[in-house]
This record gives structure tokens, sequence and C-alpha cells, in this order.
């Protein structure tokens, strides 16, 4: 088992900044690479960016290139993703997601992934 917490959604103007943060506890020496995705209302559960554990390769989603940067700090057990030059299309929840070592499959994939966060809700204004 693998817990995950977010934290650091909250609202903020077109423009703005935020930074989440996802602690992980539990089996983490089995995760091979950690995710972000996110869900606005009416829409499919949508791949962010990823991290693999090993050797820290990243994968982002076109929406997210130049302005979100995801990131670890192995000591904490924790990775963040970093949000920058919001706009109203990134208003979601974002949800932070373990995907275990031997499961296999596409790290842009929702269903790759065993264990997930609670959420935390990004919203912003113009």
């Amino acid at each position: 088992q693998v817990q995950l917490v977010e934290s650091g959604g909250g609202l903020v103007q077109a423009g703005g900044s935020l930074r989440l943060s996802c602690a992980a506890s539990g089996r983490t020496f089995s995760v091979y690479a950690m995710g972000w995705f996110r869900q606005a209302p009416g829409k499919e559960r949508e791949f962010v960016a990823a991290l693999t554990r090993s050797d820290g390769s990243t994968y982002y989603a076109d929406s997210a290139k130049g302005r979100f940067t995801i990131s670890r700090e192995n000591a904490k057990n924790t990775f963040y993703l970093q949000m920058n030059s919001l706009n109203s299309e990134d208003t979601a929840v974002y949800y932070c997601a373990a995907m275990m070592t031997g499961r296999g499959g596409n790290l842009r994939r929702p269903g790759t992934y065993a264990y997930w966060g609670q959420g935390t809700q990004v919203t912003v204004s113009s």
C-alpha cells in the first residue's frame, strides 16, 4: 500500500503560479513513477506530468510543457508540481498517483496507476 496526500491547491489569478505537493508513505520503495493528473467538471481525468523514480525522467502533457515542472525530494518522499502562467483552462481537481514497479503500461494513462491521492482543487480566475 502507498498513501498519497496532496496539498497546495487554491485560488489564483490568471498568470499566477501555484506549487502542488504530494507526500507519499508506505511501500514507496516499490514505486516506479509518480504522476499528476487533473479532472475538470464534466471532463475525463487527464495526464499532466510524470516522473520516474529510478532516474528522474520527466514527461509532460502538451498543455503543461513550458509552464509546469514536476520534481521530487527523495529525502521527504515528496514530489511537486510547479505551475506557472496559469489560465482558466487549468482549473481542475489535481491528483497525484503512484505507478508501481512491475505494473507496466503507459505513464500517461490513469489506469496504469495503482494509488491515488484525494485531490486538491486549483481554481484560476480570469
